[in-house]
């Protein structure tokens, strides 16, 4: 049988909420990175371990000047939307800016 464009829905299953994406990691990675970002949490915070004690390396040997690096994230992730942040740094585990 024809619908003509219109489809047949049970209880509303298939009708799309109007609730905008929203990231679970987004402003605690940013909180991490702006303010303890000399710890590299928002490094260990996203499972990225290995980007993590490279950072803190980093800030000794630099004595703490490599802590511009997460501070810079932080505020990027701020600027990001939720939806390119979970693409960019939780499905597709990009380490680095």
């Amino acid at each position: 049988m024809e619908n003509y464009g219109y489809t047949k829905t049970e209880n509303g299953q298939n009708q799309q909420s109007n609730v905008p994406y929203r990231s679970e990691k987004k402003l605690p990675a940013a909180l991490l990175g702006i303010l303890v970002g000399w710890l590299a949490l928002n490094k260990f915070y996203l499972g990225y371990t290995k980007e993590g004690v490279i950072q803190l390396i980093l800030n000794i040997v630099t004595l703490g000047a490599a802590s511009v690096i997460p501070f810079i994230e932080g505020i990027l992730y701020l600027f990001m939307s939720d939806k390119q942040f979970d693409d960019t740094y939780v499905y597709g585990k990009k380490g680095w800016l």
